[in-house]
C-alpha cells in the first residue's frame, strides 16, 4: 500500500533536469529533457490542453508544474506511469518547507521577504511556495493523469491526486449510468488558503505612486487601470485601433473570455496617452501595440521600440517600488478601481460586474462588497469617543424654573 511508504523529504534535493522551452507549432511550450528531446507524455497532454482552447500562457505555466513533477520524480526513483498518492503526498510536504529556487540571490529583498510593508499594509513576497501554488501543482497533475487513464488508458491504475468524499452525501447519489463515476469532492492534499480581502489604495498613496512614474507611458498606463480595473495582461494587448478618442473609450480582450469588450476611460487618461504619443514622437499604426518601449532596440529589422511586455510592466513597479518603499502592482490597481465603483451610489454592483470583466455577480459582491476593517476599526473608534463624551442637558424652555425641574427629575440645577 502507498501509505507505507516513508520519506524523508527535507533531506531530498531536486535535480536540475531537464528545463521548460518555447516551440514552434501548435503547442507553444514543451517540456525537455537534458538532451533538448521533449517528454513524450507531457507533449501528448499538452497538444491535447491548447486543443482545448487555453492561452499560451497556461500551457506555460502548466508545463513548469509537469516539470517539477518530473524532477521530483526523478528523485525519488520513480516512474510517470507508476506514481501513487504517496509521492504527490510527499511532494506537498516537500513544497511546504522547501525554498523556491531562484537565478540569483536576494540583495536588498532579503531582509523584507514574506513580511508586511508597513505602507501598503501587503506582504513582500516570501522564498516559500505559497498555498496557492501548491494547489495549482494539484490541479495540474491530478487534470495531466486525468486525462492519460481515461482518455488514453494509460497510466497508473488510480489517479495519483485523490479527491475527499463529500461530506453529508452519498458519492455520486445523482450519477448518471451512462457517463463513468467521478471522484467528488476537493482536492485531499490541497492546503488552505487565506482569504485576503482587498483593498483600495488610498488617494495620498496613489497620488505619490502616480508622482513617482518617469515617463507620460507609465502615467497613461496607470491612468486607465484605475479607471476600469483592467488586467495587465488585457491592456498590454490594446491596439492603436481599439482607442475610440470621441467617446473615451478602450477596447480590451478578456483574459478568460477572449472577448472584445468596450471599456470606460477617464478624460486624464487620454490626455496622458495623447502626451506619451506626443512624446515618442511615431505614427501609431492601427493594428500596431499601443504601449512600446521607450527606447529602440535592433530585433534584426533596425532601431525599433519593440511592444512593452509583462516583465517590462513589472519593471516599471520595481522601479517606483525602491523609490516609495512600498510593493504596490497592477492588481492594487484593479482593486482600487473595483471599490471605488462599488462605493458609488450611482452605480449598481451589475454595473461593476460588467466593468470587471466577472462571469458571476457573486463574485463581484463576495470580493468588493467586503468592509476594509481598517476602516471599520476607525469608525467603531469614533463611536466609542463620541460615547465617552459628557452629554450636555438641553436648556429650560422658556416659562420653567430650572429649580423646580431640578427638584422633579432628581438632578442638579444648572
Amino acid at each position: 500500500m502507498f501509505d507505507e511508504v516513508e520519506r524523508n523529504v527535507g533531506s531530498i534535493r531536486l535535480p536540475r533536469w531537464g528545463r521548460v522551452v518555447s516551440a514552434a507549432g501548435s503547442v507553444p511550450w514543451l517540456v525537455v529533457d537534458p538532451d533538448g528531446v521533449p517528454v513524450e507524455p507531457v507533449r501528448r497532454f499538452l497538444v491535447e490542453f491548447v486543443a482545448r482552447d487555453n492561452r499560451p500562457g497556461s500551457v506555460r505555466s502548466y508545463a513548469y508544474d509537469l516539470l517539477r513533477w518530473w524532477r521530483w520524480l526523478r528523485a525519488v526513483g520513480v516512474d510517470w506511469d507508476k506514481a501513487t498518492p504517496a509521492e504527490v503526498r510527499d511532494l506537498v510536504l516537500w513544497l511546504k518547507q522547501a525554498a523556491k529556487p531562484g537565478q540569483r540571490p536576494r540583495t536588498k529583498s532579503a531582509g523584507t521577504a514574506g513580511c508586511v510593508n508597513p505602507i501598503t499594509g501587503k506582504r513582500h513576497q516570501g522564498d516559500q511556495y505559497e498555498p496557492r501554488t501548491i494547489r495549482h501543482s494539484n490541479a495540474v497533475l491530478r487534470s495531466f493523469y486525468q486525462f492519460w487513464i481515461e482518455d488514453i488508458g494509460a497510466g497508473p491504475l488510480i489517479n495519483p491526486v485523490p479527491q475527499e468524499r463529500v461530506k453529508g452525501r452519498r458519492p455520486n447519489s445523482h450519477h448518471n449510468p451512462l457517463e463513468p463515476f467521478r471522484a467528488e469532492g476537493r482536492l485531499r492534499y490541497n492546503p488552505r488558503v487565506p482569504k485576503r480581502k482587498p483593498r483600495a489604495m488610498p488617494d495620498e498613496r496613489w497620488n505619490e505612486l502616480f508622482s513617482a512614474m518617469r515617463s507620460n507611458r507609465d502615467r497613461a498606463i496607470l491612468a486607465v487601470a484605475v479607471s476600469n480595473g483592467a488586467r495587465a495582461s488585457e491592456l498590454l494587448g490594446v491596439r492603436g485601433v481599439d482607442l475610440d478618442w470621441g467617446d473615451q473609450l478602450v477596447r480590451v480582450i478578456r483574459k478568460g473570455t477572449r472577448t472584445e469588450q468596450w471599456l470606460p476611460a477617464s478624460s486624464e487618461a487620454f490626455v496622458w496617452i495623447r502626451l506619451y504619443l506626443a512624446d515618442i514622437g511615431d505614427l501609431l499604426d492601427r493594428d500596431e501595440p499601443l504601449w512600446l518601449t521607450l527606447r529602440r532596440r535592433d530585433r534584426g529589422t533596425g532601431l525599433r521600440r519593440q511592444p512593452m511586455n509583462y516583465e517590462a510592466l513589472r519593471a516599471v513597479f520595481r522601479r517606483v517600488n525602491a523609490v516609495l518603499g512600498t510593493n504596490w502592482s497592477m492588481h492594487d490597481l484593479r482593486h482600487t478601481a473595483a471599490i471605488r465603483m462599488s462605493r458609488d451610489e450611482s452605480l449598481s454592483m451589475r454595473d461593476v460586474q460588467t466593468i470587471l470583466g466577472h462571469a458571476h455577480l457573486s463574485t463581484t459582491s463576495d470580493v468588493y462588497l467586503v468592509e476594509d476593517e481598517a476602516q471599520v476599526v476607525r469608525r467603531v473608534q469614533q463611536h466609542l469617543t463620541d460615547r465617552q463624551q459628557p452629554q450636555q442637558p438641553p436648556p429650560v424652555a422658556v416659562g420653567y424654573d430650572d429649580a423646580d425641574l431640578s427638584v422633579l427629575f432628581g438632578r442638579n440645577p444648572q
